[in-house]
């Protein structure tokens, strides 16, 4: 079963969001939910109005998902199309045309960050790969990211046993001939985001997002 999205929106949306150049997109990950990485709007110190959306897929018990998992680490293209596609429609209906996108995605969402850089580049800057990775299925934007290659940030643990081998191995590959990479790896971290890496990402953002 799949719903409109729903979302959770920064306190000052209503006056910001319509003026700012930039807004913060937090996509959360398999079985989670739209509050799941509001958490992170302090410690990542997000100076710009930010959205954290609910997936599109009903799992119960509160979650929800980008899309279904059939072999990991390598979904079917269609339904991650349609998931894009909903995150754009909300995207074009509550976010100025002017305004620059920064997704901030965790596991599913982190592959749904790359989705949105890969469909429509230029609507996207500094987008932040946590624990996730990339369709093995080209996408429109690729040709552009190739010649023009955005910052992208990407991290995950060295002890994640949840994102695919193979499907880490394709992003370690697509990457860097795509966008201008920081990557990042962290022993001991499972599947999950810890302190070093929030200070990375933030580092990241500090550089990248305009002001």
């Amino acid at each position: 079963m799949t719903t409109a999205l729903r979302d959770v929106r920064s306190a000052d949306w209503a006056d910001a969001a319509s003026s700012a150049p930039v807004v913060a997109v937090l996509l959360h990950g398999y079985g989670s939910n739209e509050h799941d990485l509001t958490g992170l709007v302090g410690p990542l110190a997000l100076r710009m109005p930010w959205v954290s959306l609910r997936a599109p897929l009903e799992m119960g018990h509160g979650g929800a998902a980008w899309f279904e998992i059939t072999t990991p680490g390598n979904p079917d293209p269609e339904p991650i199309a349609r998931a894009t596609d909903a995150v754009w429609g909300w995207v074009d209906e509550h976010v100025s045309a002017e305004a620059r996108i920064v997704p901030i995605g965790f596991s599913q969402g982190g592959f749904m960050a790359s989705q949105l850089l890969r469909t429509r580049p230029e609507r996207v800057v500094a987008p932040v790969i946590l624990a996730g990775f990339v369709l093995s299925a080209p996408q429109p934007g690729d040709e552009v990211l190739a010649a023009t290659k955005p910052a992208v940030f990407w991290g995950r643990g060295l002890e994640d046993r949840v994102i695919a081998a193979p499907a880490v191995a394709r992003t370690h590959a697509w990457l860097p001939l795509h966008t201008t990479l920081t990557e990042r790896t962290y022993p001991g971290l499972a599947h999950g985001i810890h302190q070093a890496e929030i200070d990375d990402v933030r580092k990241f953002l500090g550089e990248h997002v305009p002001r």
